[in-house]
């Protein structure tokens, strides 16, 4: 999707079956009523920092939906992941069936600050770098509540084009002490 796009309407995506992939313009403000309802083979979308709502439903049964990164700010109406995998795996945080606000807390806790990393909007080698030699490598494997890994979020990715091989390269060479 072009970085022009501000706005995608109501229906907009509706019944795209074989939708496994979008990259949302980075300017995006909107995403309307079930907008991407029916795709039933998204299994990923990562809302962009510019977008200020999200309508109902808009993504109401796509059944293999996991990731869904969307900012702190985003205003989210009713049941927009309704009938997703995510809402098989929200036993962790949802006390109110309407309301989808848990997700924006799935990676707060400390002990998931690789995967903060990992899912943000634009995520950053050297932060990544520091965490996983903190944490170690393993720490790259590790699940969230939702049963996602760091390493998922960065091959999913759409902002980014960091890879695994890069990743364990920078921590191989930290740990024997070389100099780059």
């Amino acid at each position: 999707m072009a970085d022009t796009f501000r706005r995608i309407e109501d229906y907009a995506f509706e019944c795209c079956h074989s939708l496994e992939f979008v990259r949302l313009s980075t300017d995006l403000e909107y995403i309307g009523y079930m907008a991407f309802r029916l795709c039933k083979s998204l299994t990923s979308i990562y809302i962009p920092p510019s977008c200020r709502e999200i309508d109902e439903e808009a993504f109401h049964s796509c059944e293999k939906l996991i990731i869904f990164n969307v900012p702190q700010h985003t205003e989210l109406g009713n049941n927009v992941i309704a009938r997703t995998a995510l809402k098989k795996v929200n036993i962790h945080f949802n006390n109110e069936v309407n309301n989808d606000e848990w997700i924006k807390d799935i990676n707060e806790a400390e002990e998931f600050a690789l995967h903060r990393a990992c899912s943000s909007f634009n995520p950053l080698e050297e932060i990544i770098h520091a965490i996983v030699k903190r944490q170690g490598r393993r720490s790259l494997k590790k699940k969230n509540h939702i049963g996602v890994t760091p390493l998922q979020y960065i091959d999913t990715n759409p902002y980014t084009d960091i890879e695994e091989k890069k990743i364990m390269k920078q921590y191989i060479l930290d740990m024997m002490g070389v100099l780059h």
